[in-house]
């Protein structure tokens, strides 16, 4: 513990001696994580996003307007409740072109212009969310496309499916970004702790010569790029809160209603500590590099 303490103040000391070359390395580990936190952010949310959307998918099966009563009994054996269909309803239409109105009122004299209801009736089948169920998914729309009196298919797993692709190209490319700037970080680091330590040579010689424990000797400059990277960190998370709380009201929340998402969310505590601890890796392995070079 005495060793630590001793560690820990020294490095104090240098970070105060000197703050300038120190303000740079914090300022690159704070932006590297700052990105990775971004992008973690984003893929969070869309994950989310994706649930909600998967808990709540539906297919919309349309009706020719000539449909006979035999072909909508049918219709409607094909989608009794299985492994992919949770339930199913029987949309007419005159109720699609209430709802039409409902949801779009200033194009409701537009419509009533064309005279007779252009609609279709359809049946609005909810569906089962997990892989055994998409599996069967487009096995059943194929089904349905041949089936007399159906004029058209579509269903909202086509859209989850896009969505969940754009979830892995952005955590991709965060990943790759933030670790190239990490990177550098780490670099930096090594390189400012360095600089450091040969500002120190004469004083660390005379340690070395009196025979010094090595803890005492390349501890503090272990110590001093282990802090760099958690103050970096902790300036990562609370820019990335102040963003996230300036734009919350004005941009997100109307996006995340316009897009279905109950709500956005800031990043789990768990993964704070993970960014922070990584932080501090991070400032400690340039600290590692630079004293075991040196």
């Amino acid at each position: 513990m005495r060793a630590l303490r001793y560690a820990f103040d020294e490095a104090l000391a240098s970070l105060g001696r000197g703050w300038h070359s120190g303000l740079l390395s914090t300022a690159t580990i704070a932006l590297a994580l700052f990105v990775l936190g971004a992008f973690l952010l984003v893929t969070a949310n869309l994950e989310r996003l994706g649930a909600e959307w998967s808990g709540a998918a539906e297919m919309s099966v349309y009706l020719k307007d000539g449909v006979t009563d035999a072909e909508r009994r049918a219709i409607e054996a094909a989608l009794a409740p299985s492994g992919v269909i949770v339930s199913h309803e029987y949309v007419s239409k005159t109720a699609a072109l209430a709802r039409f109105k409902r949801t779009f009122g200033e194009l409701a004299t537009a419509i009533d212009a064309l005279g007779d209801n252009p609609l279709p009736a359809s049946f609005e089948v909810r569906l089962r969310a997990g892989p055994a169920a998409t599996d069967g998914l487009d096995a059943l729309g194929r089904r349905l496309q041949q089936t007399a009196g159906v004029v058209d298919v579509r269903y909202d797993r086509q859209w989850l499916d896009r969505l969940l692709d754009a979830i892995a190209v952005v955590r991709g490319v965060g990943l790759v970004l933030g670790s190239v700037l990490t990177f550098a970080a780490a670099l930096t680091v090594a390189n400012v702790v360095r600089l450091a330590l040969y500002a120190r040579r004469d004083e660390l010689d005379i340690m070395q010569l009196v025979g010094a424990p090595q803890i005492y000797v390349r501890g503090p400059f272990v110590m001093e790029g282990m802090l760099q990277g958690g103050i970096g960190a902790a300036a990562a998370l609370i820019g990335l809160a102040v963003a996230f709380l300036a734009l919350r009201g004005r941009y997100l929340i109307p996006l995340a209603s316009a897009i279905n998402l109950s709500s956005v969310h800031f990043l789990p505590a768990s993964v704070c500590v993970l960014l922070v601890v990584g932080g501090m890796a991070v400032g400690c392995l340039g600290g590692l590099v630079a004293a075991w070079r040196s």
